[in-house]
């Protein structure tokens, strides 16, 4: 696909058939006319995921790029931003992998509606991003299946099982963990998530998603992981293996993603910067609602 407006010519290649689409066209070192922007909308309702190479920002660059989609969040509710950069969070695998699918911050009462990473240090080998569609995993779910998943809400929190159990942590991990969830936040949302620029449907879980709200932990966690299975299937989701100089935007309201940890003690760094959410909307119009926990700090309700 190629948009052309007054300024430049974008084109939008798929990476594959059913998420992911690489960008050419843009300068994302200027200020974008809203054509430009427009497009770049379009897109990632269409794709999900795209991808920008040969990009040299900072992260004033990268600021600037997120913004022109709405207003920024903080870097995090409760994990310190980089240094001078209050909108930035270095995403630092001397600081933890998150090699476990989730959205971005669903924890709290609106997450972000993007996420962008950036490349900062890029290991020789492994290290990719998996961005999975979760519209396109509602749709292959069989139609008893989706009818009972519309029905569902679940609790998210960020005291989470991270797939490390406690006691095999090190005092270096606990204390980041312990920072993690400095601020307990629980938030109910819909399994099924109606986008609002698109209404198509998306199983809203991934692993900030503990319980169904109703049924116990154990009936939960069967059913979680039968929706969870539909999420990630191979033909669902994109692999970006990073080079240096890259940009990922991402659809954090209709996608998960997970950061494999396969480049052993290689260092590996990107910057994340977020736009601001709406609340979460299920579809029969109920919103989101916020048990536990204040993120006024961190995100206006957009």
């Amino acid at each position: 696909m190629t948009v052309t407006d007054t300024t430049t010519a974008i084109s939008v290649s798929k990476v594959t058939a059913r998420i992911g689409a690489e960008v050419t066209g843009v300068d994302l070192n200027r200020e974008l006319d809203q054509g430009t922007v427009a497009a770049l909308r379009a897109a990632v309702n269409e794709h999900k995921a795209l991808v920008f190479r040969d990009v040299d920002l900072d992260d004033a660059g990268q600021e600037r790029f997120a913004r022109q989609f709405g207003p920024l969040t903080t870097a995090h509710p409760t994990v310190p931003s980089q240094p001078g950069a209050p909108n930035v969070l270095p995403v630092d695998s001397e600081d933890g992998r998150a090699n476990q699918w989730h959205t971005d911050v669903t924890f709290v009462l609106n997450p972000p509606q993007l996420s962008t990473l950036r490349s900062i240090v890029v290991p020789p080998y492994g290290g990719e991003t998996l961005i999975a569609n979760s519209a396109a995993a509602y749709r292959d779910l069989p139609a008893p299946l989706r009818a009972f998943a519309d029905t569902l809400w679940a609790v998210h929190t960020n005291d989470y099982d991270y797939a490390v159990p406690p006691e095999s942590l090190d005092e270096e991990e606990k204390e980041r963990r312990a920072v993690f969830t400095s601020v307990a936040y629980e938030t109910v949302h819909p399994v099924v998530r109606v986008h609002p620029l698109t209404g198509e449907r998306g199983l809203y879980i991934g692993g900030f998603a503990q319980r169904i709200a109703g049924l116990s932990k154990g009936e939960s966690r069967d059913i979680l992981r039968l929706l969870q299975s539909y999420v990630t299937r191979p033909e669902n989701v994109l692999r970006w293996r990073w080079a240096p100089g890259q940009l990922v935007l991402f659809d954090n309201r209709i996608t998960q993603h997970y950061a494999i940890d396969n480049y052993d003690d290689q260092p590996r760094r990107l910057n994340r910067v977020t736009v601001a959410g709406d609340i979460p909307v299920g579809i029969d119009g109920t919103a989101s609602h916020s048990v536990k926990g204040d993120a006024s700090h961190y995100t206006p309700l957009a």
